[in-house]
């Protein structure tokens, strides 16, 4: 079977019309690796890894990859195809292919990394170790105190990596390093800018910041320096709609000192890239997340490589002794940036007997076993129903949303979110019965009966909605939650943003769709009290380790599991693992662009 004949997706089919047009001659060969490279940006991958896919059948049984060394070969003599600095729709390095922009992307990212790695600000040792000895003195019963070493190392570096699960103080270790950093000398005004993926992420880290900064042990003049509000990321940048391209770069910078970005996981390759480009050079930046949660639905897992190589040698494990009086222990580093690296441990939320917490960790550990025999245990904050049916299903969600429609029928929109945000479903999938659009379906036919819609009317007071596309005239964004209320206007749908709550009439969203039911990605960034997980019936690439531990840590309070036996084993035995090569160039003092790389500005074919 020719290439033409393949199921390949609109945008992979239109990338081959564009390198056939560029070159007629182009071997099938060259063209399925550009067609699969594109294929598998769009499941997450940077970029190809040839050694991987030498051979196979990405398509079924209708065309074969040829061998490794002849696959090779042709892609080295096409003129589609260019070495790393080469003007190319498609750049070989090593044994990866890229896609020339992303090629760009995570070269130059390596590349601003090292070299903010390598610049260490002059610190005041002695300040700083006081700052810390003031502001972590409640830690003292930790050994080591993670969030005091995470403290020293972000004030003493220019990049700041601070990992850990829910509950382990990454907003607090924040706001204390932050406050810490203005207390050394000449740093007093500093200018700190808070930023995250999402609005939910940005608003929620928002307001964290502003109630732990009031019981600092610091001075008021210090207190009114830390920052109160936050952004997402594309407002930050000056995103232009659905263009690549942003309105802050290195030639129009971000008239920034400090920047906090939190939920980094869900940072992808390519907004991280222009992040650390937008960046003025002797800027800093700290990274907050959980490198154990999903990647980024784009291209990467930025964070998850960046957690990777950390490590402190012996010269970085004496330094912070001496300036925090914490031991820890020595590790050989593999990554340049390892020293920059710190994994909070201690969970404040989940105690030591809690079941949510343990159930973590076994995931995390791909304990399969130890997880269902955890399950099968009579824990209060867990719950395996491991024989679900789709009525069971539907009248267990119907109870657990019971009490939030009752409330949205007479609530403002704070008491209507804080009311939803008690009970959530999450799915690992889109489509089926137990997937987002069969339960929302049938959700909404049983509340068209409650509410005695008419076939065609859909709204109405309690409806949560999800918005599915971005419209910047509006100041919504795909995967911010909508409810609809009734109010002097009639009904109308509230948002919760940065800085409050907003309504629009029902006709102005723009696309959405109903959100009783939400994957496990669309959830991050968020919290809820009580958590119902569905996992799928069957098999599927969805099913890993981190999406399973994803939709748990979702929970503050309590987690139900709606799965079979084999499906909970197969999450638990996967670990998704994305092709790139962010962490190899981080590993070598060899990471750098070459002075004629085009910029990801002149690469705009192919985003």
């Amino acid at each position: 079977m020719s290439l033409a004949n393949l199921p390949l997706a609109p945008l992979e089919r239109a990338l081959l019309g564009s390198l056939q047009r560029l070159d007629p001659q182009a071997s099938e060969a060259v063209l399925a690796a550009a067609a699969l490279a594109c294929m598998l940006l769009n499941n997450g991958d940077v970029c190809l890894v040839l050694s991987r896919w030498a051979g196979q059948r990405p398509w079924g049984e209708g065309y074969t990859l040829p061998p490794l060394a002849q696959w090779r070969t042709e892609l080295l003599a096409s003129t589609l195809v260019g070495a790393p600095g080469a003007f190319a729709p498609l750049i070989m390095d090593g044994e990866r292919l890229y896609l020339a922009r992303y090629h760009a992307y995570e070269s130059q990212l390596a590349a601003q990394l090292l070299k903010r790695a390598a610049d260490q600000p002059e610190v005041d040792e002695a300040q700083l170790s006081a700052s810390l000895q003031r502001l972590f003195a409640g830690n003292a019963a930790q050994a080591p105190d993670w969030q005091r070493l995470a403290a020293a190392q972000a004030v003493r570096r220019r990049v700041a990596v601070i990992s850990g699960g829910p509950g382990t103080g990454k907003t607090t270790t924040v706001v204390r390093l932050l406050a810490a950093l203005l207390e050394q000398p000449g740093c007093e005004r500093l200018a700190i800018g808070l930023a995250a993926p999402t609005g939910k992420a940005a608003t929620r880290m928002a307001e964290a910041i502003r109630n732990a900064k009031a019981s600092l042990p610091v001075s008021d003049a210090i207190k009114a320096a830390l920052p109160e509000q936050a952004s997402t990321l594309h407002r930050l940048l000056g995103s232009r709609g659905d263009r690549p391209q942003v309105r802050h770069t290195a030639a129009n910078p971000l008239a920034l000192d400090v920047l906090v970005v939190d939920e980094a996981s869900m940072v992808d390759l390519a907004m991280m890239a222009k992040l650390l480009d937008a960046l003025p050079a002797n800027g800093r930046l700290i990274l907050l997340g959980d490198k154990d949660q999903l990647c980024a639905v784009e291209a990467g897992a930025v964070f998850a490589e960046l957690c990777a190589g950390r490590g402190f040698n012996a010269e970085a494990a004496a330094d912070l002794q001496r300036i925090t009086g914490q031991r820890v222990p020595v590790e050989a580093p593999n990554s340049q940036l390892a020293d920059a690296v710190v994994l909070l441990t201690h969970s404040h939320r989940f105690a030591a007997d809690s079941g949510i917490g343990e159930l973590a960790r076994r995931i995390n550990t791909g304990d399969a076993r130890g997880t269902l025999s955890l399950l099968q245990e009579d824990r209060s904050d867990l719950h395996w129903h491991s024989a679900p049916t789709p009525q069971a299903l539907l009248k267990r969600i119907e109870d657990g949303y019971a009490g939030y429609l009752d409330v949205a029928q007479n609530a403002e929109p704070s008491s209507a979110f804080a009311a939803f945000n008690q009970f959530r479903l999450l799915t690992a999938q889109r489509e089926g019965e137990y997937g987002v659009a069969g339960l929302n379906q049938a959700l909404e036919a049983r509340y068209q009966r409650r509410f005695k819609l008419g076939a065609r009317e859909r709204w109405y007071a309690g409806r949560a909605v999800m918005v599915q596309s971005n419209d910047y005239a509006l100041g919504l964004f795909n995967g911010d939650i909508g409810i609809c209320l009734q109010g002097e206007q009639g009904l109308r749908v509230w948002f919760e943003t940065e800085d409050g709550h907003r309504s629009f009439s029902t006709t102005r969203l723009p696309s959405h769709e109903t959100a009783f039911a939400m994957t496990v990605h669309k959830s991050q960034g968020s919290e809820f009290t009580e958590v119902l997980l569905v996992l799928p019936e069957h098999s599927g690439p969805l099913l890993t380790r981190s999406l399973f531990y994803t939709g748990i840590t979702r929970a503050k309070q309590k987690v139900e599991i709606w799965a079979l036996a084999p499906r909970i084993s197969e999450a638990v035995n996967t670990k998704a693992e994305r092709a790139a090569g962010l962490a190899q160039r981080l590993a070598s003092r060899a990471a750098t662009v070459p002075a004629a790389a085009p910029s990801t500005e002149q690469l705009g074919l192919f985003e």
